[in-house]
């Protein structure tokens, strides 16, 4: 495959890397550089593209390498990655990176539901510290009165605002939102199916079909293309054989004969994935199984059933009148009219005075409400459920999928 690079994600890629290595009298340069953005972009796959293209060496650490069940080895692993990539430096004698793959996976805090260990405050403060001494970097129970080379540090993740605020602050770090426009697309998605024989307006078309999807929907549907295939395959060798045919056999591999890539038959598989996706989102099924979701659940519903309903009462005319119960103010219910209005959704999320610190934000039961009632009814059970904790407003636009607008509607009362 012919892979393409974004130029604008080749072009901070390298000023990060260089400027890391030049010594510019009075310049202080952030060391880390943050790649954040939406799930399924091809991040960390820019990154290769561009560490190949520049011939930089790379060393790798996984999020799912920053935690252990013995406190500290995390923040060790870093060091030591960090200590070897140096070394790399002076051995082969080119720029060489330490990248760190879903930073905010493996230490960010997203929720309740997300245990804030020992070894997740030791990773913080080593990258903070590694940030600002990036030549003295000492391993536990040793010391090295040696400088050692700077390291650039480049980590990727989906919502850097879940890491400890002063390790993404600026001067230690500097971000990088990563959302590919049209032409970036165009570029990626042409590489895909590069061997396939689409023409540019076709891949241009495929594109414009699934403008809301990331890239790697586009990789996913070339392979389910050849689906068709391997399903004939399996039922001409038998379930019962397959096992054998393609992992234990004399036989060569399997060849497969070149798919149909047409557009339409691209895009009809692209609808089915696309069905999909919206099962998922739509299911909830959480809500049923989760413990935690489902008390919450009820309990909601519980406060929506004592909520008091608005009665007739009789005005000094002797007409009946309709009394507003509604707890929302009339500035509140005018910016939910506005929302809505827009072709915007709903969400209300809640967070205590402690997380209201570190933006630790969950949300009220229902996401995305589409319904002025709906609305009204969940945010009354929000303010009422969370009295004493802050209470804000989320309007969403689902076609971007990203927030339009967040006010705090409630504070706690010694607030």
């Amino acid at each position: 495959m012919s892979y393409y690079i974004s130029p604008r994600f080749l072009d901070k890629i390298a000023v990060h890397i260089t400027k890391n290595f030049l010594n510019i009298p009075g310049v202080r340069v952030p060391l880390i550089l943050g790649i954040h953005g939406k799930k399924g972009e091809g991040k960390s796959f820019q990154c290769e593209l561009a560490f190949e293209k520049m011939g930089i060496g790379v060393t790798l650490i996984s999020g799912g390498e920053l935690e252990s069940p013995d406190a500290g080895d995390p923040a060790r692993l870093i060091r030591l990655r960090y200590r070897e990539t140096a070394e790399l430096v002076k051995v082969r004698g080119k720029m060489c990176v330490l990248m760190i793959n879903d930073l905010d996976a493996g230490a960010g805090r997203f929720d309740e539901g997300t245990q804030y260990t020992v070894n997740t405050q030791l990773v913080n403060a080593t990258l903070m510290n590694i940030a600002d001494n990036p030549t003295d970097v000492q391993l536990p129970g040793s010391y090295d009165a040696n400088p050692i080379r700077r390291v650039p540090i480049i980590v990727t993740g989906n919502d850097f605002s879940t890491l400890y605020a002063p390790l993404i602050r600026d001067g230690r770090m500097e971000k990088f939102y990563w959302e590919p426009n049209r032409d970036d697309k165009v570029g990626v998605v042409g590489g895909i199916f590069a061997e396939d024989g689409l023409s540019q307006g076709e891949i241009e078309q495929l594109v414009d079909t699934f403008s809301h999807q990331s890239i790697d929907f586009f990789s996913a549907l070339r392979s389910r293309i050849y689906d068709e295939q391997i399903r004939d395959f399996i039922h001409q060798i038998g379930y019962e054989k397959i096992s054998m045919r393609v992992v234990n056999s004399v036989e060569p591999p399997p060849e497969f004969k070149k798919p149909d890539f047409s557009l339409s038959h691209l895009i009809e598989s692209g609808n089915l994935m696309v069905g999909e996706q919206k099962r998922v989102e739509t299911s909830h099924l959480v809500d049923e199984y989760n413990r935690l979701n489902r008390g919450r659940l009820y309990k909601s519903q519980a406060v929506v059933k004592e909520t008091p309903v608005s009665q007739p009462v009789t005005n000094g005319n002797g007409n009946n009148s309709i009394t507003n119960q509604s707890h929302l103010s009339l500035e509140t219910q005018e910016q939910v009219r506005q929302i809505l209005s827009q072709g915007y959704k709903i969400g209300v999320e809640h967070v205590d005075e402690r997380r209201f610190r570190t933006g630790s934000w969950q949300s009220c039961g229902t996401l995305q409400i589409d319904g002025e009632s709906d609305a009204i009814s969940t945010l009354e059970s929000c303010l009422a459920e969370y009295s004493g904790e802050y209470v804000r407003l989320v309007g969403v636009d689902p076609k971007a999928k990203r927030r339009v607008m967040e006010t705090i509607i409630q504070r706690p009362n010694n607030r």
